[in-house]
């Protein structure tokens, strides 16, 4: 199963969002809350080649991208394919 790691901030409806699917499908996730950690939200951006908004979602080496695009690969039903690679 590929490691799982989301950006996030406090008060973020889409970083609850992005979270409660990972939850609701029992997907481990390892999150980094970026709200008061300015070279966390660097690291974030350099890695997301450029995203600055929350949350930003990387599957293994796949950078998924927000909670939109997390959603959309849900719906297309990727997802599960994506996380057991």
């Amino acid at each position: 199963m590929a490691e799982v790691v989301i950006y996030t901030r406090q008060l973020c409806g889409f970083c609850t969002a992005a979270k409660r699917l990972f939850e609701k499908k029992g997907i481990a996730f390892e999150e980094f809350d970026a709200t008061f950690n300015p070279a966390l939200r660097q690291e974030m951006v350099e890695k997301a080649n450029g995203r600055s908004t929350f949350p930003q979602v990387f599957v293994g080496s796949t950078h998924v991208g927000g909670c939109d695009e997390l959603h959309d690969l849900e719906r297309a039903g990727k997802l599960d394919a994506l996380v057991a690679s």
